[in-house]
């Protein structure tokens, strides 16, 4: 049986044809052709067969891996260019750039800024995951090693940009370990930048002058053995930069060139200038894109916050709603005599009241359930936000933690409020309004 061209199985059976099943092969090989299996999961495959196969039905882009632990990060690996089409697979990854010909004053003060952005939402952390470190032009091995060392010390992913392979090396010996991207290959050093990444196991970033000498370099890497690579598609400018990154991954996925095959890096600190407003800007248009690991100067919350918020939209199954935690979520400095306050477990609902909540400044307890991650009605409709499924989340989750009984429902589900009566015996049931806009006026006048 054959596809793409390639044998793929060898039979032998040890009795008769029945006992592979030829009919049961050639469903076998479409549903791998599709996608919808491993090739790995016949048990007939021959090892020639498997080796050609898993190559052949891999991704168009491969999935390279960064770092160690919960530092490890997985990059590329996408099958398609727009996330209407299939979700898209390995989330952008935010890099903070330090470099040599930074004063220690300034090295420090970076180092200290980096771990403020840390934060949880949606049940993923949000923080600067990679630290990149510059070695700038007339730099040596000690003064870029001793940089290298204090990134290393916060315990985040290096990218290490360097295009001197004695530097490199210098640098990887402090380093390896965890598995860094050492992002310096090109035209004309790339053999002995393959050499040092090679040793020491790690990533190789590749860059070239156009795209032709990105694509000529990646070409000569692969003769030479390495497909263990990134690539720089950043340009002289932002045109070319935003060129190269679509070319790269539409050359990838569309036309099956599998030279360009790898995830890439964008490094906005070039092409930004110092306008850590239009670092913003770019980080935004890259993250859709296609950056795989995108180079910042900085990182604040004013930049983290939509930022962060657009990745997790883009990088999410359109098809399964990004949900909250259930629990109780004290708000205005609520505790366990405040009122207590329900609404479903969709994320967009969560932060849209929540939101006006907080604008209330009444002291409440806000409390999520399982809703299936759908909005008020929506939920209703399906069973999953009724009188039973608040009312056991109340019995089992909220009465023994909170002594008010006056729960506030929103009003789109007021028909919920006879059978909540029912349900919660000595409870205050209290229909609110119909739009999450309307709680801060809503809550004002209960307390008055």
């Amino acid at each position: 049986m054959a596809l793409n061209g390639i044998q793929i199985f060898k039979l032998t059976p040890k009795k008769n044809c029945k006992e592979c099943g030829c009919p049961t092969c050639m469903a076998f090989s479409m549903k791998v052709a599709q996608g919808a299996m491993k090739i790995e999961q016949c048990p007939h495959m021959s090892e020639e067969a498997l080796a050609s196969l898993s190559e052949a039905t891999a991704p168009p882009m491969k999935t390279i891996k960064i770092g160690t632990g919960d530092g490890e990060f997985s990059l590329g690996g996408e099958t398609v260019l727009f996330r209407h089409e299939k979700t898209f697979v390995s989330k952008t990854r935010y890099a903070v750039s330090l470099c040599t010909c930074m004063d220690d004053a300034a090295v420090e003060a970076k180092l200290a800024e980096i771990p403020k952005v840390d934060y949880e939402r949606i049940g993923e952390r949000m923080y600067a995951e990679l630290v990149y470190v510059n070695c700038s032009e007339g730099a040596d091995a000690a003064a870029y090693t001793a940089l290298v060392e204090k990134a290393a010390a916060l315990g985040r992913t290096l990218v290490l940009g360097c295009a001197d392979s004695e530097i490199a090396k210098a640098a990887l010996a402090v380093c390896k370990d965890s598995k860094p991207v050492l992002n310096g290959a090109n035209a004309s050093n790339y053999e002995a930048m393959n050499a040092v990444a090679t040793e020491a196991g790690v990533v190789l970033g590749v860059s070239g002058k156009d795209i032709n000498e990105l694509y000529d370099t990646v070409a000569a890497l692969e003769k030479l053995g390495n497909k263990n690579l990134v690539l720089d598609v950043t340009g002289a400018d932002l045109k070319e930069t935003f060129a190269n990154a679509v070319l790269v991954r539409r050359a990838a996925l569309k036309d099956q060139d599998r030279t360009f095959g790898y995830p890439s890096i964008v490094n906005t600190v070039k092409i930004a200038k110092g306008d850590v407003h239009m670092q913003a800007a770019l980080a935004s248009l890259f993250t859709m894109k296609y950056g795989s690991i995108i180079v910042m100067e900085q990182m604040t919350y004013a930049e983290a916050l939509p930022l962060y918020g657009l990745r997790q939209n883009v990088f999410t199954d359109p098809q399964k709603p990004m949900k909250v935690e259930p629990g109780i979520y004290p708000l205005n400095g609520a505790d366990e005599n405040s009122l207590v306050v329900t609404t479903v477990d969709f994320a967009l609902t969560y932060f849209v009241v929540s939101g006006e909540l907080e604008r209330s400044g009444v002291p409440l307890n806000l409390v999520i359930n399982d809703a299936g991650g759908l909005s008020v009605l929506t939920s209703w409709a399906a069973g999953k936000f009724s009188g039973n499924s608040i009312s056991k989340f109340i019995i089992e989750n909220v009465e023994p933690k909170v002594k008010c009984r006056k729960l506030l429902i929103p009003g789109k589900v007021a028909v919920l409020k006879g059978d909540l009566e029912a349900k919660l015996p000595g409870w205050e049931i209290i229909v609110g309004p119909r739009e999450a806009v309307q709680l801060v006026k809503f809550l004002k006048d209960m307390q008055a």
